[in-house]
């Protein structure tokens, strides 16, 4: 999620009635399991990355660097674009607009959102990218991650997790950095990796590879947060978003417990007693009182004016790490 030219949040279909393939996808990792079920065709997704491209172009539309920019870091990139051309690459580096007009169309500031009744800009900024490199990088996590959980799930579910995920994510960085603006749906996409995670986890019992699976997704995410410990990268937001989404995923993503759906072509004697196993209901319950307590302390915090900062000394490292190269105070 980038802001103020800082800060980064990261980074076939068939019809319902044919069965889908038995595997598992957690972002460039399949994985066989033994269970089967119908899929969804996949609109939402696809949808949100024309939405946010539309966004973009929005965007370097009222950026109009041509008319507003002073020449003082540079001249206009890609000048062949007219009022879409980018920002000096010394303002940002991602190829986009400025600070001031992300933003004006809804970036996530602090100030504005907890002393100027904005809390629009918690949903606003997640629309919004800093540049190409941002955008680009975001839709095509979106694809490879989205795509797949919506053929599982649906559109409901899965453009739930990701709204939530997202807004849970600005939350979170809105609470701990609170001297720059955010923008971008880095939040929303650590979301759908939590949420495969809590999946994974919950319907233990249906997959074949556990280990193989749980391996290779805990890998990809830790990688992924590892990214923000770098300096300009926002890694509040995908730790919210990914807790929110990992959460969301023990609520939403539950799946009945292998040979439910086939129960009607066994002996009556040998019918499942339960759709569900006793810890998919422990997960159940326990995702949702932390859901509904974490949204609610975080929601109160923020529109007190708490800095998080105070009540976790170390909390800043979560995001950057200071090193002989570079410094996290700016």
């Amino acid at each position: 999620m980038v802001g103020n030219g800082d800060l980064e949040r990261g980074t076939a279909t068939k019809s319902r009635n044919q069965s889908y393939p038995q595997s598992y996808y957690a972002s460039g990792g399949t994985f066989d399991v033994g269970y089967s079920d119908s899929q969804w065709t996949s609109w939402l997704v696809p949808m949100i990355v024309v939405a946010n491209v539309a966004m973009f172009v929005v965007i370097m539309f009222v950026n109009n660097c041509p008319k507003h920019h002073d020449g003082f870091q540079g001249e206009c990139v890609a000048k062949f674009l007219g009022r879409l051309s980018f920002q000096p690459l010394r303002e940002n580096p991602l190829f986009g607009p400025s600070s001031s007009t992300l933003e004006k169309l809804g970036a996530l500031e602090w100030d504005k959102v907890v002393h100027q009744n904005q809390a629009w800009r918690l949903i606003t900024c997640i629309w919004l990218h800093a540049g190409v490199i941002h955008l680009l990088a975001n839709m095509l996590s979106l694809v490879f991650i989205g795509i797949r959980l919506e053929q599982q799930f649906g559109f409901v579910r899965v453009g739930l997790i990701y709204m939530l995920s997202g807004i849970g994510g600005s939350i979170l960085s809105a609470l701990f950095i609170q001297r720059s603006i955010s923008v971008g749906a880095s939040g929303a996409l650590f979301g759908l990796l939590g949420a495969m995670l809590s999946e994974l986890l919950t319907n233990w019992t249906i997959y074949s590879n556990k280990a193989a699976a749980l391996f290779t997704l805990v890998i990809i995410i830790a990688i992924n947060l590892a990214v923000g410990i770098l300096p300009h990268v926002d890694n509040f937001a995908h730790i919210g978003g990914f807790l929110s989404g990992f959460l969301l995923g023990f609520l939403l993503l539950i799946r009945p417990q292998f040979g439910w759906l086939e129960r009607q072509h066994l002996p009556a004697d040998a019918r499942l007693k339960s759709k569900y196993t006793v810890h998919q209901y422990v997960f159940w319950v326990v995702a949702a009182i932390l859901l509904i307590v974490g949204f609610t302390v975080g929601l109160v915090m923020l529109f007190k004016g708490e800095n998080a900062n105070k009540h976790c000394s170390w909390c800043h490292y979560l995001s950057c790490v200071p090193t002989s190269r570079w410094s996290c105070n700016n």
